[in-house]
């Protein structure tokens, strides 16, 4: 198998990889909503990155998994780790109670035009003009599927405006950082102390929030809800732990911005299982929405033919080295 096979192959992984993922954050929002019905949002986070962390050492202690990473590997990772999960989800739960879940969505939805921003500075990775408007036609689709539900951002409202906006800046931070620790670090590795900071940050602020309001008895009382333990071992095992291993494998085979546009494919996810569970209602703009979406995502990741060639003459030098 020459080396463009072995190329060509690994970055098919890497999509199935990113199309998986975006399957598994789409579904997340639906067991989010049901686990938010028994368990505060910080309870939520601090058991779901509790069941994250025991399914992530389980393989770890039956050696089924080497954990391999050095005391300087995890003071690299710590910035990422702070980034996501623990700014990400912090941001986005502070800032939902002062905004709606749907004015989030479109503020979300700019996280692929902050992540090519940032790519560009940071990892010198240039987007051609195709890849630049094929990113915007993604954030187009989904602010239009939420406009057309009517809805708006209510610009009074700075606080959970900005809180937004920073939990998205965050997200784009990570894939950014990520896709440059990935290069050099074990994907494993990474994730795994990504866990571990989130299990610190989240477990500590939901045991502070109860011993301050005298209610730490209940701190596992929601594990008796057959509901919110369903829920907490999908956000946990898959939306949290295996979403992670996805996202960071992906980002160590292809570039940041392509992989960012994904996310949107994530929200077509959500309406679907919303359409399919909930019996939430689909309307046509969530199909005018999605072909655009799909379009954007699908433009994004092109490969155009300068690409091309370029991809083969570095092929061809590596074989003639070899």
């Amino acid at each position: 198998m020459t080396a463009a096979q072995i190329d060509t192959k690994t970055k098919r992984f890497a999509y199935s990889a990113i199309v998986i993922y975006s399957i598994i954050v789409g579904l997340s929002f639906l067991f989010g909503k049901l686990a938010l019905t028994v368990a505060s949002p910080l309870d939520s986070l601090a058991h779901r990155f509790t069941i994250s962390l025991i399914a992530a050492t389980i393989p770890v202690l039956l050696r089924w998994v080497k954990l391999q990473i050095q005391p300087r590997d995890v003071l690299a990772i710590l910035p990422l780790a702070v980034l996501y999960p623990s700014l990400f989800f912090a941001f986005q739960a502070f800032g939902l109670q002062f905004t709606t879940s749907a004015e989030a969505g479109i503020i979300h939805a700019t996280v692929p035009i902050f992540t090519m921003i940032a790519a560009a500075q940071f990892l010198k990775e240039r987007a051609t003009k195709l890849q630049q408007l094929s990113t915007l036609l993604s954030v187009a689709g989904v602010i239009f599927i939420f406009v057309m539900k009517g809805t708006t951002i209510d610009l009074t409202n700075m606080k959970g405006t900005l809180l937004i906006l920073l939990s998205a800046l965050s997200l784009a931070g990570y894939s950014v950082l990520a896709r440059k620790l990935t290069l050099r670090l074990n994907v494993f590795a990474m994730t795994y102390v990504m866990t571990i900071i989130g299990f610190l940050v989240f477990n500590l602020m939901a045991a502070s929030q109860h011993l301050a309001s005298g209610t730490l008895s209940l701190y596992f009382e929601p594990f008796a809800s057959p509901v919110f333990l369903m829920s907490i071992l999908y956000l946990g095992v898959l939306s949290s732990l295996v979403s992670s291993l996805l996202s960071n494998f992906a980002l160590s085979k292809l570039e940041a911005s392509k992989v960012s546009v994904f996310n949107h494919l994530a929200t077509l996810v959500s309406i679907v299982g919303g359409f399919v569970f909930l019996n939430e209602q689909l309307a046509y703009y969530h199909i005018i929405g999605a072909i655009v979406i799909i379009l954007g995502v699908l433009g994004t990741n092109v490969k155009t033919r300068r690409a091309r060639r370029v991809g083969s003459s570095q092929s061809s030098r590596t074989s003639d080295s070899r």
